[in-house]
């Protein structure tokens, strides 16, 4: 990590990978979001420099012209909006899709732990799509986020899914306890010894394994240097407060989408999820992990775009005189 009076290391290969490729008909596009207060000339000590804005969203239209509705993938801790590629590259037709680059990406801004509210960088990336978010997929720490974002609105009386335009969630491999009893000192002094093999997997998945071993291990170090123990704990603190997260509130239609092979979080967190949040269902995609909408880019596709059909048809059947066939009555 640099520190200050120091200069930055020269780019490594995992700061250069997220700009690998743009998908056909992709459009990067920075949104009007609210920018952060600029960040001090000299970086405190033990933070590394920021790069690029703290949020960054780009639009990738609708490839059969303009659509009405959308859809924000949102990234989990030391990834970026690429860790999307793959599944833009297999998209629902119909969506105007957005990605956002978040201050926890891997090459992002160091300073963002310094918060011990990440909320309010989610928040910025929710309030940036214009007409409203839509269709919000979070994967990872953001889901964290994005719970606990839409829980201390309801908690404050506001209506968060009207103010930021939410319609639906896809929550992705997100962590979630139902019980402080869960939490045993055997689980916690695990995830430090984890996390580098977690993001070793991401670098693998998203590399698509061609990376050689040994490289692949050192940018792994690298991201977890880049997020620091101030930006772990953060995502520890997140985790260690899911118990006093207020599920049931939170009614908006919902799938919870995991990988039985997560090394990261175990499914069976997905499932209590999924049975606590008041309209939502579960789907556990087999042979895959973490990252299963990298590893199974086209099934998760299949799971999403299944989900947005079944609230159309749910619409569809709340306008007496407007169902379709064989739509049951509301």
């Amino acid at each position: 990590m640099s520190t200050a009076g120091t200069a930055p290391a020269p780019p490594t290969l995992l700061e250069t990978a997220p700009v690998p490729r743009v998908l056909p008909g992709a459009v990067a596009t920075t949104a009007p979001v609210r920018t952060a207060p600029p960040p001090a000339p000299v970086a405190p000590r033990g933070f590394t420099a920021g790069t690029g804005r703290p949020v960054d969203l780009h639009r990738h239209p609708a490839a059969d012209g303009p659509a009405e509705s959308r859809m924000l993938l949102l990234h989990g801790l030391g990834n970026s909006a690429t860790v999307w590629d793959d599944f833009l590259a297999h998209r629902p037709a119909g969506y105007d899709l957005w990605t956002a680059d978040l201050p926890w990406r891997g090459t992002g801004d160091g300073g963002w732990h310094r918060d011990p509210d990440a909320t309010r960088w989610l928040a910025e990336a929710l309030e940036g799509v214009p007409g409203g978010a839509g269709t919000v997929v979070a994967h990872s720490f953001s889901a964290l986020q994005t719970l606990a974002l839409l829980d201390r609105e309801l908690e404050a009386g506001r209506d968060p899914f009207g103010r930021y335009g939410i319609d639906a969630l896809v929550l992705v491999a997100p962590f979630y306890r139902r019980r402080a009893e869960e939490f045993d000192w055997d689980a916690m002094t695990r995830y430090p010894a984890e996390f580098e093999r977690i993001m070793e997997e991401g670098i693998r998945v998203h590399s698509g394994g061609r990376l050689d071993p040994e490289i692949q291990l050192s940018m792994a170090r690298r991201v977890c240097d880049r997020i620091g123990p101030y930006g772990w704990l953060r995502f520890v603190d997140s985790y260690l407060r899911t118990p006093w997260l207020r599920a049931g509130r939170i009614d908006i239609p919902t799938v919870v989408v995991c990988g039985a092979l997560d090394i990261a979080v175990d499914p069976a967190e997905g499932r209590n999820l999924a049975a606590d949040l008041p309209d939502a269902h579960v789907r556990v995609l087999t042979d895959c992990g973490h990252f299963l909408m990298t590893e199974r880019a086209e099934e998760f596709s299949a799971v999403v775009g299944d989900f947005i059909t079944s609230l159309s048809s749910r619409a569809r059947s709340q306008r007496p005189g407007d169902r379709a066939p064989g739509d049951p009555a509301p």
